[in-house]
């Protein structure tokens, strides 16, 4: 897996790129074809922020994309945190694969047709049984249907307030695509816009 390393307002040491390397490197045994990671380090300014390093990390691989944001008080705690929030999602992304799988009899790493096994030599020791039981699959509970109009990302903006939600989907007047505007971890408002 190729790994790349970003800072922001804080170094990297030769210790900490060896240990995102052992660590974030190192999820690629739970699921093949992870092609890219990319972590990205974050310091807060505020010396009253007890967590103040973020680590941010995105895997990219196997159809997928999988992201986590932690914080720590230093960026070595940052790293084993998000190593076991993303082992946790693998997990739950192992599961989902071996239920959809199930019934074709395709293996989750090749894809191709594996060889009948007893039900107790088939786990791997790593995602048990009682794990699927622990995580269901995602479920949609609620649905909502709205009429979209075409608005500038302000006047989303300016909806999403006043609805008091964490983002509000929208037709992006400026460029006739769909458009999210989202309330930022700092309070600020981002727009992710529908690449033309």
């Amino acid at each position: 897996m190729e790994i790349s390393i970003s800072s922001r307002h804080t170094a990297v040491t030769p210790g900490l790129e060896n240990l995102v390397r052992a660590k974030i490197g190192g999820l690629d045994r739970y699921l093949d074809d992870l092609d890219t990671a990319e972590v990205h380090f974050d310091e807060a300014r505020n010396p009253r922020i007890v967590d103040r390093e973020t680590c941010e990390v995105t895997l990219t691989g196997h159809g997928h994309r999988l992201r986590c944001k932690v914080n720590a008080p230093d960026a070595f705690t940052a790293v084993d945190l998000a190593e076991a929030k993303l082992e946790r999602q693998i997990r739950k992304l192992r599961t989902r694969l071996r239920n959809r799988h199930r019934g074709r009899g395709d293996t989750i790493r090749t894809g191709a047709a594996a060889e009948p096994q007893p039900a107790a030599e088939a786990q791997d020791g790593w995602n048990s049984p009682e794990d699927e039981e622990l995580e269901p699959e995602l479920q949609i509970v609620k649905t909502k249907r709205f009429h979209l109009g075409p608005l500038t990302p302000e006047e989303a903006a300016l909806k999403m307030d006043l609805m008091g939600h964490g983002f509000f989907f929208f037709i992006n007047s400026a460029t006739g695509r769909s458009a999210v505007v989202y309330r930022r971890d700092d309070g600020a408002v981002g727009l992710i816009d529908e690449a033309g």
